[in-house]
C-alpha cells in the first residue's frame, strides 16, 4: 500500500503458513485464534506500545479477534473488505454473487464459465501451486473492472500467491457479531461497492455493531480497492486516522 507508506510506518505480516513465515506441524491449527496469537508475538517483538491495525478480508477476521483479545494495544482499527461473520449465509451469498458475475461476463469472456465451480473447490486437495492457480484464475472477479484495466492489473495477477495448508484449519464458523460492542478502539470500515464476497452488506453489519465506527464505501471498486482506487483508499484511511488524532500533521496532497 505505497500510498499509505508516504505518511505511515507500515508493517506487513505474512501469516504463519504463507510466504517466508513458518508452517504449522498440524494444518488443523490454522485458525483465526492462531493467527491472532502470532500477530501478538510480532507486536511484542517490535515493542510498539499502541498501533493502528489494518485487516483486509480474512485478515479483518484476525484484526477483530486481536482487538477483542488485546484492546489496550490497538489505537485504531481499519476493517477493510471484511465481515463480522463468515457462516453458511455469508458463503452462500458469495456464491450467488459469483454466479451473477459469471452471467454478466461470460459472453465476452467465456473463461469465466467455470468461476463458480472454481470458487467452491477444496484447496486442501491441491498444493501451493494449485491454490495459486485458483486465485489467479478468479482474480478478475475480485476487481470491479479487470478487463477494462487489464494492462494495469495483469502484473499483479501474475504475482499472486496462495497457500493450500491454511485452508485445512478446523474451527467453528467465524462470528463475532455479539462481541462487536466490546471492540473499543475507533474503527474505519471500508468496502468496495462491487466486492462480491465482503461488500457493503457485511460492512454495514460491522458499522452497525461497532459503537465507534465510520463507514466508507468506495465506488468503482471490488475486493481490492487499494489497487483499484489507491488515491481514494489512502485518503479515506488517512482522513480517519487524522480525525482520531492517531496521525498528526498535514495530510499529504
Amino acid at each position: 500500500m505505497p500510498g499509505l507508506e508516504d505518511s505511515l510506518t507500515m508493517v506487513y505480516v505474512e501469516p504463519v503458513g504463507t510466504g517466508d513465515s513458518g508452517r504449522l506441524p498440524d494444518s488443523r491449527d490454522y485458525t483465526v485464534a492462531t493467527y491472532a496469537h502470532f500477530l501478538h508475538a510480532v507486536v511484542q517483538h517490535l515493542n510498539v506500545p499502541r498501533f493502528t491495525l489494518l485487516g483486509h478480508s480474512h485478515g479483518g477476521f484476525v484484526a477483530q479477534r486481536y482487538a477483542l483479545d488485546h484492546p489496550a494495544w490497538v489505537a485504531a482499527l481499519v476493517l477493510y473488505d471484511t465481515s463480522p461473520v463468515a457462516d453458511v449465509e455469508f458463503w452462500s451469498a458469495a456464491v450467488t454473487a459469483m454466479e451473477e458475475f459469471v452471467k454478466d461476463h461470460v459472453e465476452d469472456h467465456p473463461e469465466v464459465a467455470d468461476y463458480t465451480a472454481t470458487l467452491t473447490s477444496r484447496l486442501g486437495v491441491v498444493d501451493d501451486d494449485g491454490a495459486t492457480a485458483v486465485l489467479r484464475t478468479l482474480m478478475p472477479a475480485y476487481l470491479h473492472d479487470y478487463w477494462g484495466r487489464e494492462a494495469e492489473f495483469a502484473p499483479a495477477r501474475r504475482a499472486l500467491r496462495m497457500y493450500a495448508a491454511p485452508s485445512l484449519g478446523e474451527e467453528p464458523p467465524f462470528d463475532v457479531r455479539d462481541e462487536l460492542p466490546l471492540l473499543t478502539p475507533p474503527a474505519l470500515v471500508l468496502a468496495g461497492r462491487h466486492d462480491f464476497i465482503c461488500g457493503p452488506r457485511w460492512a454495514a453489519l460491522l458499522h452497525e455493531g461497532l459503537d465507534s465506527a465510520a463507514l466508507t464505501v468506495l465506488e468503482e471498486a471490488g475486493h481490492l480497492a487499494h489497487l483499484e482506487q489507491p488515491a481514494r483508499f489512502g485518503a479515506a484511511v488517512l482522513a480517519f486516522l487524522h480525525a482520531q488524532g492517531v496521525v498528526r500533521g498535514p495530510l499529504n496532497s
